[in-house]
């Protein structure tokens, strides 16, 4: 073999090294991109406790817009409507307050007022009205000002039609 094939030889062999440690560091660097905070959060989601499940309605309303008509807690014991829109009504294994959800139980979800809150749902179009204690936070649906419980919805004669035009009262 001559002089300049054993250098041209050489030649190729460094450029092919050079190119196979090139693509070394490019898989290095993108192996780094699979490690980056973003990634760990991603894989942190995947492990919730119930105290993150008990939360998660509280990050989700932060996500979502608010009904239009804003609801306002009196200040005295007199009846004061708070707002009108459309009612749905949801099942679930457990509330925002943390008590276990009870489909017999007359109770609603309601993006602001406090637990505990006694809110009078009227049908606008029947005229028909429940009595329910807030216990959960939602409507996530926009344009919806509550969602209460199958049993509320039964009492109003919504079941069949999923959801009816309400006027909100806040009773105490």
């Amino acid at each position: 073999m001559s002089r300049f094939a054993s250098a041209e030889t050489a030649g190729i062999s460094l450029a092919s090294s050079s190119r196979s440690l090139l693509a070394v560091i490019a898989a290095a660097s993108l192996a780094a991109c699979a490690q980056s905070p973003v990634g760990r959060q991603k894989a942190d989601l995947g492990t919730t406790t119930r105290q993150a499940v008990v939360e998660r309605p509280h990050r989700v309303a932060a996500l979502h817009p608010r009904p239009i008509s804003r609801v306002r807690v009196p200040d005295s014991d007199a009846k004061q409507t708070a707002s009108h829109g459309v009612a749905s009504f949801y099942s679930d294994t457990e509330t925002a307050s943390g008590e276990k959800f009870d489909k017999n139980e007359l109770t609603a979800a309601h993006p602001s007022l406090p637990f505990g809150t006694k809110l009078r749902v009227t049908d606008v179009s029947s005229g028909r009205f429940v009595t329910v204690r807030v216990n959960d936070r939602g409507p996530y649906v926009r344009g919806r000002v509550v969602d209460i419980s199958p049993s509320a919805a039964e009492a109003l004669g919504m079941v069949d039609k999923g959801v009816a035009n309400v006027r909100l009262d806040v009773v105490r």
